[in-house]
């Protein structure tokens, strides 16, 4: 009888080691179709064909399929991996033991890669902010706009700046311009932030008591405004 378990476990071992292999094939091949699909979110919109998709992600079409079946699958899931590799970039930025200004700058740099406000435009009204949420469940909204606090009170940046001049200002220059029209333009759009990082600082006033033109969007009142824009037509 001692035989019977000896000779039931045999053949599984050799089965059960490439396991973690294919673990991690299928999770390397998740992220690349999550990849291509955004860039090609970007370019072309939420319609952008599947198969080209599949070709830049370098899987086959039946791969992307089995990952994702329906095409607001994908979606979905490329809404919510940007939203989640947002939040990540804000934790890390808090979490590195840097100065106020000098996580808030990683952090905006981090996010200008990420080209959130290139990707979620053209996922309006296919995905709701709350579903988005619920499954990161996690904002960064909360962690960027206590970093601007501690800026704030710490001297670092002017005393008008608010959340809105944060993300706006992302927003402006992760869209990428006309393709071939500039050189390096992702580059160029790096140095353009470190610009107006600098010029968030105090120093950077005209006098000291110069106040910010225009409308100040804060932390809440972008929650509302992101609501509004992402859920529109959703219904």
């Amino acid at each position: 009888m001692s035989t019977t378990p000896d000779a039931a476990d045999g053949p599984r071992v050799p089965q059960s080691r490439p396991m973690p292999r294919m673990r991690a094939d299928a999770r390397r091949n998740r992220e690349q179709i999550l990849r291509a699909a955004r860039a090609a979110f970007v370019e072309q919109g939420p319609d952008a064909p599947l198969d080209e998709i599949a070709r830049r992600a370098g899987v086959g079409i039946a791969t992307l399929y089995r990952r994702f079946p329906e095409r607001a699958d994908l979606i979905r899931a490329v809404a919510i991996d940007v939203f989640t590799a947002l939040f990540e970039a804000a934790r890390e930025a808090t979490e590195e033991g840097r100065g106020p200004l000098d996580a808030l700058r990683r952090f905006m740099h981090a996010a200008l890669d990420l080209k959130i406000s290139s990707v979620m435009p053209a996922l309006v009204g296919r995905v709701t902010v709350d579903e988005i949420l619920e499954a990161v469940r996690q904002d960064a909204v909360d962690p960027v706009d206590e970093l601007l606090r501690r800026a704030r009170e710490a001297g670092l940046i002017r005393p008008d700046v608010v959340f809105g001049d944060i993300t706006v200002m992302i927003i402006r220059l992760s869209r990428p311009l006309p393709a071939g029209f500039i050189p390096d333009d992702e580059a160029l759009a790096h140095r353009h932030l470190d610009v107006y990082i600098d010029g968030l600082r105090p120093a950077g006033s005209i006098r000291a008591d110069a106040r910010l033109p225009g409308p100040a969007l804060d932390a809440a009142a972008f929650k509302r405004l992101r609501g509004r824009v992402m859920d529109a037509g959703s219904g």
